[in-house]
């Protein structure tokens, strides 16, 4: 094991606060079942150090992630540290693509959740049939699989595929998710992920209702006016973290 990091000796105040949120992330992932082995990504940008980020050591379970085994690397994905363990290529291909073209893109969340995965290999996608779909509808870009994403060629299609949009379900693959903090990708995240294990679950018990396009416009003109504190997603986010501490701690490290 990696270990582990002084904040006050090795690494800026910010550095660490951001390990640690990160690190915390992972474990809510695990928590709520979003674990892939030891796959899948979150990378977030690191404040104080231009073309710095941290992503999970490869080789890890998200359980086993700290705040002290991020390893910190650029934007092509050599590491800045001196962390034992490897960076997946496959995973940090596409997080660097959009970390390096997207100013906005502090976090990237890309997860093979069952529910993510069907409803992007489904035709038509996620469909206009319950609550969190709704925040969605014409907000949700679509990438054909091209398979394991290890190649740069791969970007500018991506990026094409993205335009505008924020949330992507790479089809037959899964969900990626970015936002200008972490508790808003998360929140994103989370939405998206409810919204295909409800299409999910309603798809097995027949032909869904689907809601009215201008019921939809009317849902995400609503949806945002309350004011959430701390931004969007804070306030959930801290919840879980609080839930991930009564268990374990151990993230913190």
């Amino acid at each position: 094991m990696a270990t582990a990091i002084a904040p006050a000796a090795q690494v800026s105040d910010a550095e660490w606060e951001a390990r640690q949120q990160l690190a915390a992330c992972y474990r809510v992932f695990d928590m709520l079942g979003w674990s892939e082995m030891i796959y899948n990504h979150i990378t977030v940008k690191l404040p104080d150090q231009d073309g710095a980020f941290l992503i999970n050591p490869f080789g890890l379970h998200f359980s086993e992630v700290k705040a002290s085994n991020l390893v910190k690397i650029d934007i092509d994905g050599n590491k800045l540290d001196d962390s034992p363990y490897p960076v997946n290529r496959a995973g940090f291909v596409q997080h660097s693509l959009f970390h390096r073209h997207l100013p906005d893109a502090h976090c990237i969340m890309h997860s093979h959740t069952t529910a993510g995965m069907a409803v992007a290999s489904l035709e038509g996608g996620l469909r206009p049939t319950n609550f969190y779909a709704c925040n969605f509808i014409g907000q949700i870009a679509y990438h054909d699989f091209e398979g394991v994403t290890v190649r740069d060629e791969e970007g500018e299609r991506l990026l094409a595929h993205l335009g505008d949009k924020r949330v992507m379900l790479l089809r037959n693959h899964g969900i990626l998710a970015m936002g200008r903090t972490l508790p808003e990708a998360f929140v994103k995240h989370w939405a998206l992920q409810r919204a295909c294990e409800i299409q999910v679950a309603t798809m097995s018990m027949g032909q869904p209702i689907e809601i009215a396009p201008e019921v939809v416009a009317v849902h995400q003109r609503d949806v945002h006016m309350a004011q959430v504190p701390g931004g969007p997603g804070a306030a959930d986010f801290a919840a879980m973290v609080r839930l991930v501490d009564r268990v374990d701690r151990s993230w913190r490290d």
